[in-house]
């Protein structure tokens, strides 16, 4: 999943790049972590990466599905909590993280037309237009360090990969052409640890 990171948030304490277990390099600050990814030096999932910060999924639509799109996150609010929306054709995301480039700051973006996957790029500079409007949904990342601060890291920061994430048979709202099933992500814990585990990620 392609992700923003943007400025900390109250409550969140940063974990050391130990705790987390994350292989190098490790970016303490949402800031550095996109400039990397701007600047082509970063090409790796961001689970563990700049701790105390929240983590976003970006979707980028012309304007035209917009309203739909807000839409379908609104019915699926869960799932699809909405962080910032932007104006048609900025690319900055100006409350979350000013500065931000929307269309080069991200790691890897996956390019979608019809439902169908076309292709994967290092950025989308060259297909924005004034028509662009970009979504920032929050992301489960965004609590991982606060597992790692009491011995309970989830296992793919351990090894340094991307969450497991499954498709499930639980139908979501629809909202225009926006329709599916919910994707859910899965991080393995002992019995006696799931309590812990569910009171510090509950929201």
């Amino acid at each position: 999943l392609s992700k923003v990171l943007a400025k900390p948030g109250s409550g969140f304490a940063a974990a050391a790049a130990g705790a987390l277990g994350v292989a190098s390099p490790f970016f303490r600050t949402a800031a550095e972590l996109r400039d990397a990814c701007r600047k082509g030096e970063y090409r790796g999932p961001t689970a563990g990466q700049a701790p105390g910060h929240a983590q976003a999924n970006l979707v980028i639509l012309p304007r035209e599905h917009a309203r739909s799109f807000r839409e379908f996150c609104e019915g699926n609010a869960a799932p699809c909590p909405l962080l910032e929306v932007t104006e048609a054709g900025v690319y900055e995301a100006t409350r979350l993280a000013p500065g931000s480039d929307v269309r080069r700051d991200l790691p890897k973006y996956r390019i979608w037309q019809n439902g169908d996957l076309l292709e994967e790029r290092d950025d989308v500079a060259d297909l924005w237009s004034k028509e662009m409007q970009a979504f920032l949904i929050g992301c489960s990342f965004t609590w991982e360090d606060l597992l790692a601060e009491v011995g309970l890291a989830p296992r793919h920061i351990e090894e340094g990969t991307n969450v497991p994430m499954f498709d499930t048979s639980i139908e979501l709202r629809s909202a225009g052409p926006f329709a599916g099933h919910m994707v859910v992500s899965m991080r393995p814990y002992a019995p006696e640890s799931v309590q812990a585990v569910s009171s510090l990620t509950a929201a």
